[in-house]
């Protein structure tokens, strides 16, 4: 693939993601990325909170699933793997909350360490506006053929 052939291509796959529904729900941005590596955020909003008035955990925690799956999907192996029929899919998402978010904008930048033939790994920070750690995640994906949603 040229130079120009994967900058289309990741681009079309930014596209497919802002317009996903959940994505829009939660407001998540997209800020930066490249092969193995994301920047991700959303901002705090009363919808986004649980009963004490903080950020849900599962907001945080979808943070940390989309942005290192970002990253996986700029990596040209799996969008290979993807044109080919296969899937990715997340396998362990593991959340350590550090601080509760009240207000503002979160980030969360998240990258690959490592890739196997069929299970990666990869690791994510959320910060604050301040620079604080709010959350630190990992996720384990598999990568396989197409999936069967039958038993």
């Amino acid at each position: 693939m040229t130079t120009s052939e994967t900058a289309r291509s990741q681009q079309e796959l930014l596209g497919l993601l802002r317009d996903l529904p959940f994505f829009k729900l939660l407001g998540l941005e997209f800020v930066e990325a490249e092969p193995g590596r994301s920047i991700t955020r959303i901002s705090m909003r009363p919808d986004l909170a649980q009963p004490a008035g903080l950020m849900h955990g599962g907001v945080i925690a979808s943070l940390i699933d989309t942005g290192t799956a970002y990253a996986l999907l700029l990596r040209e192996e799996i969008q290979d793997t993807l044109r080919d029929g296969g899937s990715l899919v997340t396998v362990d998402l593991r959340v350590k909350y550090l601080r509760p978010v009240a207000d503002g904008i979160i980030t969360c930048e998240a990258r690959v360490i490592r890739m196997g033939r069929q299970i990666i790994h990869t690791d994510a920070v959320v910060t604050n506006e301040a620079g604080a750690e709010v959350a630190r995640g990992d996720a384990i994906y598999t990568t396989a053929g197409t999936l069967s949603t039958s038993s």
